[in-house]
């Protein structure tokens, strides 16, 4: 008989907490990573190990290795080597090194994507404040500067209005010792995202396409609306997209891919992320299976779960800290009909941070909606 299978997750986080909540109702144990000690995840596991020195520490990826029988991520920012050093112990890793190495580049991940002839913004290379204000003169201005690596809810990229903003924009993002790179400014009309699902066989699964809302001050995502309010040749075109973009980086696993929908009508993909997706939480209930607990199929080899909704509508709205105090949770949050409040167990709170969500099943995106900030507005953040 083989060895029983253990997944290895590297973060600690709300998604690596939620991705071991499904793999234990599937009867998986998990040992998670974390660079530091009593994570949200780690709480709820017997098997975890503490990376101090950071994920590039050889004996502890021996430990873990001797572990886990196959390792994911919660995150695209542990570094692709890092995978590769796993990999190397004969462990599987998904998705692959190559893959994140691709997706956590984001210069690599749009070239890989316009190989595959997918609909991206104009793109090109920075390597200094004069390539810049020549990158705007053919783009034209403004134009989109963004870090190549490490980037995140809107942390990272930067609105260059006119040549004269070159230098301090270079500066402000790190360069030079941050890679950087530009794409042509993108007028949309809104955003939507798409999570997809590919197994080891091939097989891929695609949620519905969504709606996200972004906090205006924070460019966090505040809400997600279940399915998104487009015609229906708009949400063909952003799943095939999707499904086009899991396959252009070979990812194995879960993965959100976040769409701009144009004035025109038509979808270009703004970016990756080879893993669950805060876009993708409300699955957990709207879903026949979840997006986290597709993703652990997928990583493990299992046959893929519906993907249909179980509801006519879903919205998820994130708790976002709001101050350094506890978050606390009043029975008045727990008291509105067809709603999940979902804390994430953060020890410490502050302003913007992703502190847990509240989805709510309903007939319309709309109704759900209200349902979910009647929860939301409850919880004392």
């Amino acid at each position: 008989m083989g060895r029983r299978p253990r997944l290895g997750i590297l973060g600690g986080g709300q998604l690596g907490r939620m991705t071991l909540q499904a793999a234990s109702r599937l009867g998986v144990d998990v040992v998670v990573a974390e660079r530091f000690a009593d994570s949200p995840a780690a709480r709820l596991t017997s098997h975890s190990l503490v990376f101090p020195n950071g994920w590039d520490d050889p004996p502890r990826l021996d430990e873990l290795a001797s572990l886990a029988t196959v390792v994911t991520l919660e995150s695209e920012f542990v570094d692709w080597r890092v995978l590769e050093a796993l990999q190397q112990h004969g462990v599987d890793v998904w998705p692959s090194p190559a893959c994140v190495g691709v997706v956590q580049d984001k210069l690599l991940q749009k070239q890989a994507l316009a190989r595959a002839e997918l609909p991206v913004p104009t793109f090109c290379a920075i390597h200094s404040p004069a390539a810049l204000v020549r990158a705007g003169d053919e783009l034209g201005w403004p134009l989109m500067l963004k870090a190549r690596r490490d980037g995140y809810d809107g942390r990272g990229n930067t609105v260059v209005a006119e040549p004269s903003q070159a230098e301090r924009a270079c500066a402000r993002l790190g360069w030079p010792a941050r890679a950087l790179y530009a794409e042509a400014f993108i007028d949309f009309n809104r955003e939507l995202a798409c999570m997809v699902v590919r197994g080891l066989d091939g097989e891929i699964v695609e949620y519905p396409v969504v709606e996200t809302v972004q906090d205006p001050d924070l460019h966090i995502c505040r809400e997600v609306l279940a399915p998104a309010g487009v015609p229906d040749h708009v949400s063909v075109q952003a799943a095939e997209i999707a499904r086009g973009a899991i396959e252009a980086v070979d990812a194995i696993g879960a993965m959100g891919v976040e769409l701009f929908l144009l004035r025109d009508g038509q979808v270009v993909v703004n970016e990756l992320a080879p893993r669950p997706h805060n876009s993708g939480h409300y699955t957990i209930e709207a879903c026949w299976t979840s997006q986290f607990e597709n993703h652990v199929r997928a990583v493990l080899g299992l046959p893929l779960g519906d993907s249909g909704m179980r509801a006519p509508a879903a919205a998820m709205v994130n708790l976002l800290g709001r101050s350094s105090e506890p978050v606390t949770m009043p029975n008045t949050a727990l008291q509105v009909p067809h709603t999940f409040v979902h804390l994430y167990g953060k020890a410490d709170n502050r302003p913007g941070r992703k502190m847990g969500h509240v989805t709510a099943l309903a007939t319309t995106p709309e109704e759900a909606r209200e349902h979910a900030l009647a929860a939301a507005t409850k919880v004392r953040l």
